[in-house]
């Protein structure tokens, strides 16, 4: 399950349950229509509390839409997780698709504030690690 949603400051996507490769290339495709129409500069907002570990065939679309959001202008982003493996999943990915430095992590298992913090890192640049 996914969902690619334009807001104000950008996009908002949540992904759910195990997905797929043939899901995940769907959301790609989804994407690159999608960024057909975003701002020079803009912030993604990403809510995975119920996604399942991608397999590797699903990873590697993921990388081909994060290198395309951040191709197409996205400043920051933020993901939300609740769980340490996914965590770790995601992080891996974003250091290899090389874009670790504009992302941030916020636990929603333990960080009840977890939307405004991740909206502020994506609109004001406050960091919510500091």
């Amino acid at each position: 399950m996914y969902q690619i949603q334009q807001v104000d400051y950008g996009y908002r996507l949540k992904f759910g349950d195990f997905i797929q490769p043939s899901e995940m290339k769907s959301w790609m495709n989804e994407s690159i229509e999608a960024l057909t129409k975003a701002p020079d500069n803009f912030g993604v907002f990403i809510d995975l509390q119920k996604i399942k570990p991608l397999p590797q065939d699903s990873q590697n679309y993921l990388q081909q839409g994060q290198k395309l959001f951040k191709q197409k202008g996205m400043k920051r982003s933020v993901v939300i997780l609740d769980k340490p493996i996914t965590k770790m999943q995601f992080k891996r990915i974003a250091k290899e698709t090389g874009i670790y430095e504009w992302e941030r992590y916020i636990d929603a298992a333990t960080d009840k504030d977890w939307e405004r913090k991740g909206i502020d890192w994506i609109t004001k640049g406050i960091d919510p690690d500091k």
